[in-house]
């Protein structure tokens, strides 16, 4: 109960979070981090203006800055929290903070973080539908984004399918069920399902045996550009 009431004072967000993680790195460099990921996301998330993420910075438990916007790339600005770090010096600046090596490590830390929550929360069907639902943008643009963890992030997309029926698949369980002799990943964009279930593309696929996705937001096609990457 402390870890969800701390949340909703952090966010004002009427609603408990979704999932949450409280880890702590040692090393080299020390922080604690706490990082929520809400139930949902905010209406605004992707407008042009919004950079900020929010993500609150400490050092040695006093508080540096609000939505210290280095520390997290853009694609996970919807992930709220905290970091509290032991190595930073207490009168740092944005401008410093941009050039600062035990940042960068901080951030890279937060990105495996954030990637070992969702594979906690895939973990639960419904609640990565939820989690899904919400963020399949974010997962998306980190792809476009972030080249290190690209091939990680696709293991978090989901698509309808001419096999699916009214579930989404990932793109290892598509590969499972890839007939002998198909070596591609079969996709169709348009702007919907009901717009391109009856183009002639799918009738040759199935009389094939061959699964089609359906891809029906603007950025899907460019993720599965690599389909190498998922066999």
């Amino acid at each position: 109960p402390g870890i969800a009431a701390f949340y909703k004072s952090l966010t004002n967000d009427w609603e408990e979070h979704l999932a949450v993680k409280h880890f702590s790195v040692e090393g080299q460099i020390d922080f604690r981090a706490l990082l929520y990921v809400p139930k949902r996301a905010p209406f605004d998330m992707f407008e042009p203006r919004k950079k900020s993420n929010n993500i609150k910075l400490y050092v040695r438990r006093v508080f540096i800055m609000d939505k210290c916007e280095d520390l997290i790339p853009e694609w996970l600005n919807f992930i709220r929290g905290l970091v509290d770090s032991e190595d930073l010096p207490l009168n740092i600046s944005r401008e410093m903070l941009q050039q600062n090596r035990v940042l960068k490590v901080i951030r890279r830390n937060l990105i495996k973080k954030c990637l070992e929550l969702f594979q906690e929360i895939a973990e639960n069907k419904e609640e990565y539908e939820t989690f899904y639902e919400q963020f399949s943008k974010n997962l998306k643009l980190g792809i476009h984004e972030d080249t290190d963890n690209r091939k990680k992030l696709a293991e978090f997309l989901r698509f309808f399918s001419t096999k699916s029926e009214d579930q989404m698949t990932s793109l290892a369980d598509y590969v499972t069920r890839m007939p002998e002799g198909q070596k591609d990943i079969y996709f169709i964009t348009g702007e919907s399902k009901k717009a391109v279930e009856k183009s002639p593309f799918i009738e040759a696929c199935r009389s094939r045996g061959y699964e089609v996705l359906y891809m029906t937001e603007p950025i899907d096609e460019y993720c599965v550009q690599q389909p190498q990457d998922y066999d």
